[in-house]
């Protein structure tokens, strides 16, 4: 077989997914298989390697086929040098994963941000296809995003460009503090986390509401709830997407896609949230920026970043 395929990576605390895609993104061969964060930066680091080979002697391919390899990672990173600054889900300090990778496996490594090789993903063979500027949005635990202009990620001068869930978008006298240390950032109300915590607050307050029927409240539940006409919940789901709807409407007059793309765990809910996210966009947009514009959800689920990494070689 002469065709090359590029060879993706999507590192998470808890497993490494590796897949095989060709030049136009299709994912053709897909393997995952414990991380072993436990045992520290080198170890993982090897084993990316060890399953990168094997995915390889597992499909009809050849490792001389093997154009390029991509790795989406989570945390800091100093990406035209291949370090990870800092990845806390890993805690990872300075390790030049690229370096590492190339030692091993003999080819050429591009590594970068998870949220940003998840979007390059959507915008190569998902949601994003064939449209050159796109803006994702990752809205899980937290919220990642990431930023396609000319069908190519956007990095900025620090490698932080796409940050999306810290703009600082609540106002001061709602605002609290986010992980990140900043205040009223869009990851504190519009993520998994921030939508639970409102929740939890209305029940501590002894709002009426189904959500006190539960032991420990999800995400899932707030939405079920909204869905069943639950005011609390409706009130708190409209939070969260008045915030995202906002946020896009600046990203709007800076960056001007033509398309947003909502993925992660909690995009799974469906109209009730993009509804509201779309209205609010439209109303804070002139019309000049938000004609045209779509909002619509991910469609290559938890294959993004694997599909992403791939074309890390080739976008």
């Amino acid at each position: 077989m002469s065709d090359q395929i590029y060879i993706g990576v999507d590192l998470g605390g808890t497993n490494i997914k590796v897949g095989i895609c060709d030049e136009q993104g299709n994912l053709l061969h897909t393997f995952e298989g414990p991380t072993g964060a436990e045992n520290g930066a080198d170890f993982v680091i090897e084993r990316i390697a060890q399953y990168v080979r094997q995915i390889v002697e597992e499909s009809p391919f050849e490792w001389e086929q093997v154009a390029g390899i991509g790795a989406g990672l989570a945390g800091f990173m100093d990406i035209p040098e291949g370090f990870v600054k800092f990845s806390p889900n890993l805690q990872w300090h300075n390790v030049p994963a690229k370096k590492m990778l190339e030692g091993f496996l003999g080819k050429t490594v591009k590594i970068d941000n998870d949220a940003n090789v998840a979007a390059l993903g959507e915008a190569w063979a998902g949601s994003g296809a064939g449209i050159p500027n796109v803006v994702c949005y990752t809205l899980g635990t937290g919220v990642g995003g990431g930023i396609i202009i000319n069908g190519k990620i956007y990095q900025g001068s620090s490698g932080m460009a796409g940050e999306l869930g810290h703009m600082s978008v609540v106002p001061d006298i709602e605002a609290i503090q986010c992980g990140c240390g900043q205040m009223g950032c869009l990851e504190t109300v519009s993520s998994a986390t921030g939508i639970v915590r409102m929740a939890n607050e209305a029940v501590e307050r002894g709002e009426k509401t189904s959500l006190a029927l539960h032991e420990k409240i999800e995400a899932k539940h707030v939405f079920d709830a909204a869905k069943s006409g639950d005011e609390v919940s409706l009130r708190i789901v409209n939070r969260a997407a008045y915030y995202i709807g906002r946020s896009m409407a600046a990203m709007a007059v800076i960056i001007n896609p033509k398309r947003f793309i909502l993925g992660g765990g909690v995009s799974k809910a469906g109209e009730i949230l993009f509804q509201p996210i779309r209205e609010t966009f439209k109303k804070y947009t002139p019309e000049t920026a938000s004609e045209g514009v779509e909002i619509v959800a991910a469609t290559l689920g938890n294959d993004a970043g694997i599909v992403g990494a791939a074309g890390l070689n080739l976008r």
